[in-house]
């Protein structure tokens, strides 16, 4: 007899002939060609058409398409590609306020240039053209002016995971800082002009309803490193000053202006990245003054919002589950609309695209088993209105596992395969995700090089691999995101090991056999973990922090340590001494391979190096492999190919 993990955690037996059946069909749906993925939403006003980014695995690329589709039926109404150009990208996309017209950034990485482009009835016009970077496009309410963000005369993409620009020469001048500005370019046509303060660096905006202004999130001086000081603030648009509106001790995402035009609402809370976004949910006057929390004691996280009347909708994720819900500010309530055990994703605006009514929504949905696929309807009900991908069979078996630690409830997801031998143990990969304000949520395990290669790699090798989301994560609260300050490596990790628990009584794991792996603040857990537990008999630390007291000089983003340390290390050198895994280097036994990116902003290379000496010094089996031109996020698919392989042959190694 076999077993069969589903998606609910319920175990169903099985035939042996049922599973010859299940392999015989994996293998025919092994080749992940055609595969189709969504990308960047935009929905009009009237909730009648989406549009979306779309692409087809194995397809010959020949630029980037736009997709506009029906969203009762899903039937395409029109397609537009941008033919001459496979490089290119597809950044943002926006619908007019009469629904006729789709604004949209072209990124041409060959000549260094961004186009703001119009969409209609299949033809395009080019709008405006910078050399640099541009995104975040938007329409004005009255439908004559198109704002944009513009970096003119990028250095380096937009972001702190991407490649950081080349250090030499003298360092630190202010005229080597990216200035990420919004623009401005009439519908026209014409010439675009930069709006904000030339000295600000604009993390995101939103036109206020008179169109004669914005709300902002900027702060002066480096792009990549201070957000974690921005402030919210108003640009009027005629003469581009700066009014700020707020400045809380909190990271701000997302800030949209009620339609009344008298406040503004943002989510915010403790967050480790910019665009990694979660928190509650607060809303303050246009005119200046307190933030108020309109979600307090919230058990969930909210990722993103948006006006509708007197009302705000928002994505939020709770525990195992993401949903839609509608916010009371008045009331200071949230009651959900919708939810399930899904991942959503609609582009960097938000999770889920709404009808100017709120009452039509749009999402890409996904899980660990079941490819994406657009859904959409009046809410509270959203259907399928794709099928591309119905015949992409589960490649894994996934279900979410809950445990208690130090009075939390904590989640988290354990993948394995979809079926296993009665009487059979198998080795399992503790995988921590980054952030550390992030969470493990489903997305899907494909055959081919998207959706989650690596697990889908482990899984076909016979491992299982577990996904905590320890305190410190997002998905149970502002609180529980807290619960991790001054304490890395201390609870969160205590977590993950309380997890590893839950998992070996429920699941058919060889306790002797376990690795562990992250990258990024994974990366930390992961040198944490070897020099801290013997438990794991082989890792893989990606991207990791060694020693707290010099990652403070070196890396590019140390604002993001105030929030989380509470003082600078300079200020407080101890409670960065004692999270440091370097200090307890001779605990360490585990083999641990070692990889990072060549020009990575958020954890530079020496990180990686000093732990690397440290493992040698002691004897330790390790490796290092640093990826040339790469950041802290990985963009070239033969470099993310051959650090998957690498991982997998280091597992098979030592857990034999």
């Amino acid at each position: 007899m076999t077993r069969h993990l589903s998606l609910d955690g319920k175990t169903v037996a099985r035939g042996a002939a049922l599973t010859v059946l299940l392999a015989a069909a994996a293998l025919a749906h092994a080749d992940p060609a055609g595969m189709r993925t969504y990308r960047t939403l935009a929905m009009t006003a009237g909730g009648e058409r989406i549009a979306a980014v779309e692409a087809v695995e194995g397809e010959a690329r020949m630029g980037p398409r736009i997709v506009v589709r029906d969203t009762a039926t899903g039937r395409i109404a029109s397609t537009w590609q941008k033919a001459d150009c496979a490089p290119c990208r597809l950044e943002s996309l926006a619908w007019s306020p009469d629904q006729k017209t789709l604004a949209a950034v072209v990124a041409d990485p060959r000549a260094g240039t961004a186009a703001v482009v119009l969409v209609r009835d299949g033809r395009v016009t080019p709008l405006a053209t910078i050399r640099g970077v541009a995104g975040t496009v938007r329409w004005s309410p009255d439908g004559r002016q198109v704002a944009f963000l513009a970096t003119v005369g990028a250095k380096k993409l937009t972001g702190a995971v991407e490649a950081g620009a080349r250090q030499v020469g003298e360092i630190g001048l202010a005229q080597d800082e990216d200035e990420q500005r919004i623009a401005i370019v009439p519908a026209a046509g014409g010439d675009y002009r930069l709006v904000s303060p030339a000295d600000t660096f604009v993390y995101e905006y939103d036109w206020t309803p008179d169109g004669k202004g914005f709300v902002v999130t900027s702060a002066q001086g480096n792009g990549d490193n201070n957000w974690w000081i921005a402030t919210l603030g108003h640009v009027d648009a005629a003469s581009g000053r700066l009014r700020v509106i707020a400045a809380p001790h909190m990271q701000m995402n997302m800030p949209h202006v009620s339609p009344d035009g008298r406040t503004v609402a943002f989510i915010g809370g403790l967050m480790s990245d910019f665009g990694s976004v979660g928190g509650d949910v607060y809303t303050v006057p246009l005119e200046g003054g307190e933030p108020v929390d309109v979600t307090p004691d919230y058990k969930g996280t909210f990722n993103g919002i948006t006006w509708r009347g007197k009302e705000l909708l928002a994505s939020v994720l709770g525990g195992s589950d993401a949903g839609i819900a509608a916010i009371d500010p008045a009331a200071r309530s949230a009651r959900m609309l919708w939810q399930a055990p899904v991942g959503l994703s609609a582009g960097r605006d938000g999770r889920v695209v709404f009808s100017a009514d709120g009452r039509v929504a749009a999402s890409v949905t996904e899980d660990f088993e079941h490819a994406p696929r657009i859904v959409a309807g009046r809410l509270p009900e959203l259907v399928p209105i794709t099928r591309d991908n119905d015949g992409f069979l589960p490649q894994v078996a996934a279900r979410s596992i809950g445990w208690t630690n130090d009075g939390f409830d904590v989640q988290g997801w354990l993948l394995g395969p979809r079926s296993v031998e009665a009487g059979r143990t198998y080795p399992m990969i503790v995988q921590v995700h980054g952030g550390p304000a992030a969470a493990a949520s489903p997305r899907y395990v494909a055959a081919g090089d998207n959706g989650n290669p690596l697990v889908r790699d482990l899984v076909k090798e016979g491992y299982f691999v577990f996904m905590p989301n320890p305190r410190g994560s997002y998905g149970q609260g502002a609180a529980f995101t807290r619960a991790n300050r001054r304490d890395f490596g201390g609870g969160d990790w205590r977590d993950i090991l309380a997890g590893v628990d839950a998992v070996i009584a429920r699941a058919p794991i060889d306790g002797n056999r376990l690795g562990l792996m992250g990258h990024s603040y994974g990366g930390f857990m992961t040198m944490w973990g070897v020099t801290h537990n013997q438990r794991f008999k082989a890792a893989v630390a990606g991207a990791g922090i060694a020693n707290w007291i010099s990652y403070y000089g070196q890396n590019g983003i140390d604002q993001w340590m105030v929030p989380y340390f509470g003082a600078t290390m300079y200020d407080d050198p101890a409670v960065y001494r004692a999270a440091s895994p370097i200090a307890s280097i001779k605990a360490a036994r585990t083999p641990t391979f070692i990889y990072v990116g060549e020009r990575d902003v958020e954890c530079p290379p020496a990180q990686s190096f000093e732990f690397w000496h440290g493992l040698k010094a002691m004897g330790v089996p390790t490796t290092l492999l640093v990826y040339d031109g790469e950041g802290h996020a990985f963009r070239r698919p033969e470099n993310q190919r051959d650090l998957r392989a690498r991982e997998v042959a280091w597992f098979n190694k030592y857990l034999e």
